[in-house]
């Protein structure tokens, strides 16, 4: 009996127990994945939709972890792969190269964000997922200074506090989440932490400008209490993704910018959650009309389809790595650097974001989002509800106070997810915050159906 017979396909739960017996699940506790946590057993994706077996359809309402930005099995992208495959699976990029991989980075580039009077992004390096992007940004920056020999001391990064940029040890140790960090802490590089421009955290009556201001001074206090010591500064723009979704005015991106350049900072953005149209432009950075001196793209940079990431860097960064020996050069590699299938599912992609529109679709769908999230705010256990683009985040804490977080023991999240799940809605929480990001092929009838579901999931996790 192989797993293609159709009397195992259609044995209901078959795929569960022959999962649990084998598989060790990403940023999952075991033992509630074979207890009270639901597993979607899913044999096809279709636009926004998840298939299972049984034919159950499911609203995929994270985008399988923030990557399926046109929908499942996009027709357009699979047929790119399908040609691809057909050609070139895969060549070494050191010392060889290809047409998807050329083509790719030229279109990058063109994209990338501009500010007048600053040299653009010329290069592209790739990498293999979000977190080996990180690293390989974070790495740019320490040598760059270690080539040039005259500053030893820029060994530090600055990060902002509750951030995060991946679970590799590098990425690791400039995110500032203790459930990821703390057990990890003894492995961890060197990494200074500043206050968030967290909306969420204004004083009351504070604007979130005014908020991002006073977290811009703090990052100003910190680069004056270190001179020349920090390498980087990385954040996220606009969005703080896995810290729970939370949001900050563009006018710390100026500030921040600003800074990096009076104190010979790089400044690092990762795009990789917040590129390709999710915030409501392009590139979040573009919101406050600045560029990064590296950018790292993953997630949605393939549509979904492939593991991919690109790290856009400036020419002099890359000119800081020339030399007559290979100990000044980026002796950095992955064995499916620029792999042809990712390259061509990713041109692919941008291919759809020029013919349909992409972002101009996106602000209206934003609109409708906005229209459906904004009674939610009146419920009361809903702390916050706040969006940027095509992301809207529902937090809950108890009697709506953002004073009186639930406690961890009261499982909130988990059974707001069980219920959606029950309802045909993929909600996976964080902690006790709900979040919307659907794939950019979400329709009227899928985003009433996501409200809706959305109403039940937090009557049922907090027993409202």
């Amino acid at each position: 009996m192989t797993i293609h017979d159709p009397a195992i396909l259609a044995e209901p739960g078959s795929w569960r127990s022959r999962d649990l017996a084998v598989v060790w699940h990403p940023c999952t506790q075991m033992r509630e994945q074979a207890g009270e946590l639901p597993m979607l057993e899913v044999a096809r994706g279709d636009g926004a939709w998840l298939v299972g077996h049984d034919g159950r359809r499911t609203l995929d309402a994270v985008s399988s972890w923030w990557t399926n930005i046109h929908g499942h099995a996009e027709p357009r992208i699979a047929e790119a792969v399908a040609r691809q495959a057909r050609t070139l699976e895969h060549v070494i990029l050191a010392g060889a190269t290809h047409p998807g991989a050329v083509e790719l980075a030229e279109r990058l580039l063109a994209l990338a964000p501009r500010q007048p009077g600053r040299a653009p992004l010329t290069k592209v390096f790739y990498a293999d997922n979000g977190s080996a992007g990180v690293e390989v940004a974070l790495k740019m920056a320490f040598q760059w200074f270690r080539n040039r020999g005259d500053e030893p001391r820029r060994t530090k990064f600055a990060a902002l506090s509750n951030g995060y940029h991946g679970e590799t040890i590098g990425a690791l140790s400039v995110g500032d989440i203790p459930l990821y960090r703390r057990v990890y802490a003894p492995l961890l590089l060197e990494a200074m932490f500043t206050p968030s421009p967290d909306a969420y955290l204004a004083a009351p009556g504070q604007s979130a400008a005014a908020c991002a201001e006073d977290a811009a001074d703090a990052l100003a206090r910190l680069f004056d209490d270190h001179p020349g010591e920090f390498c980087a500064l990385i954040l996220e723009p606009r969005l703080q993704c896995a810290g729970g979704m939370r949001m900050h005015d563009p006018v710390y991106l100026k500030r921040a910018r600003e800074l990096c350049d009076v104190h010979g900072v790089f400044l690092i953005a990762d795009e990789i959650a917040t590129g390709f149209g999710r915030t409501g432009t392009m590139f979040a950075c573009e919101q406050a009309g600045i560029m990064p001196d590296l950018m790292c793209l993953s997630k949605g940079l393939t549509g979904g389809f492939l593991p991919l990431a690109a790290v856009l860097a400036t020419e002099a960064i890359y000119d800081g790595f020339l030399d007559d020996t290979r100990e000044r050069a980026f002796l950095h590699s992955h064995s499916y650097t620029g792999n042809p299938l990712a390259c061509a599912a990713a041109l692919a992609s941008l291919d759809i974001f020029a013919s349909d529109d992409v972002v101009a679709r996106n602000r209206v769908t934003a609109a409708k989002m906005a229209a459906l999230a904004a009674p939610f705010a009146s419920l009361p256990h809903v702390a916050d509800v706040r969006q940027a683009g095509m992301v809207v985040a529902f937090e809950l804490a108890r009697d709506g106070n953002r004073a009186t977080p639930f406690a961890a023991s009261d499982k909130v999240g988990l059974r707001a997810h069980r219920e959606a799940i029950e309802r045909g809605v993929l909600l996976r929480p964080l902690g006790d915050i709900l979040y919307w990001m659907p794939p950019y092929c979400i329709d009227d009838d899928q985003l009433a159906l996501l409200a809706e579901t959305t109403a039940a999931a937090i009557a049922a996790g907090t027993c409202a």
